[in-house]
């Protein structure tokens, strides 16, 4: 069956279990303003991180950003938004779907070398991407993914009309081999939700930039979300709903040449996902400082506050941004 954004059976008896379990225990999963509990999807995992599950199959799609590729389709609906840096100092989208795939995403982009150390995290995914230059395709064939270019499946891409090329390149998830799972992608890989741990500092705004773009997060007390502004303009959906994110997470990180270029002979930059640092995590109207880690490509990254607990996270959409340090 392909993807369709309901849940399976499997995941919903999973989801039950795990309330049950938490409800017998007493353990609490309110956010912080006294929100509402997760939905079944997003239950708060238990306190050690529970291995990656075997069903959790993802579905990363790498999106344009620039402004001629603006308003995005289905980005609301990504479990992860991972925010990175590329060539000329502007930023790329590559997004993560398992519990809820709409039926339309994009505008599709080609991929980048940082993907392929990114995605290792993930217990073999699927990365649907535009392309990519002839010399990065044997390392995307080589590595433990399931590549979904075009040319790999010409029925599930089409060209929009409202907008040129190469802005109008979107996938249809269902005309695909990629199959949900309906686990969600933040906790195929230990993220966990659960309360807020204590303190932080409460903040209404945070911007992180580029060279050639910006990113700003502003609390909405209403909204219990933080608003996403790309370059100085509210970012929205293609229906015109507000980009919004139940957590931000800025997570410092080395940036460096690769040793590719675009056409126009610009380095690819190379953003670091292994090794350590620190990391400042924005939920609920508040900033916590973390730390992160992540000792090899096929580990996840592990998120801890400075008492080395980790880090919870509220229920909902989870931006992780990569600022350089």
């Amino acid at each position: 069956m392909h993807a369709t954004g309901v849940k399976r059976t499997a995941a919903v008896s999973v989801a039950t279990l795990a309330l049950l379990v938490l409800a017998a225990c007493g353990d609490g999963s309110g956010q912080g303003g006294g929100t509402s509990p997760p939905p079944d999807n997003r239950v708060p995992s238990t306190e050690k991180p529970a291995p990656v599950p075997d069903d959790a199959r993802i579905l990363a799609v790498k999106i344009d950003n620039v402004r001629a590729a603006r308003p995005p389709t289905g980005l609301d609906r990504a479990d992860i938004v991972y925010v990175e840096q590329v060539e000329s100092g502007l930023s790329r989208i590559l997004a993560a779907y398992s519990s809820d795939v709409p039926s339309v995403i994009g505008p599709v982009r080609s991929a980048r070398e940082s993907d392929l150390e990114l995605l290792r995290q993930f217990n073999r995914p699927t990365l649907a991407y535009s392309g990519a230059q002839s010399r990065l395709i044997p390392l995307i064939e080589a590595a433990p993914l399931d590549a979904l270019p075009p040319s790999k499946a010409p029925r599930a891409y089409f060209r929009g009309g409202d907008r040129p090329a190469p802005h109008n390149l979107y996938l249809r998830p269902g005309d695909t081999p990629y199959d949900s799972s309906g686990v969600n992608a933040a906790e195929s890989i230990g993220l966990r939700f659960a309360a807020p741990p204590a303190g932080g500092k409460v903040v209404k705004e945070r911007t992180v930039r580029y060279p050639a773009a910006r990113f700003t997060f502003t609390w909405s007390a209403d909204q219990q979300r933080w608003l996403v502004a790309m370059d100085g303009s509210p970012a929205r959906t293609a229906d015109g709903k507000r980009l919004s994110a139940a957590n931000v997470v800025v997570q410092d990180v080395t940036v460096r040449p690769s040793a590719f270029r675009d056409r126009s002979g610009s380095p690819s930059p190379f953003t670091e996902t292994v090794g350590s640092g620190s990391a400042t995590v924005l939920r609920g109207g508040r900033a916590y400082n973390a730390e992160w880690g992540r000792d090899k490509a096929e580990s996840r990254t592990v998120f801890t506050t400075p008492d080395g607990k980790r880090m919870t996270f509220a229920s909902g959409q989870i931006w992780i941004v990569y600022a350089a340090r």
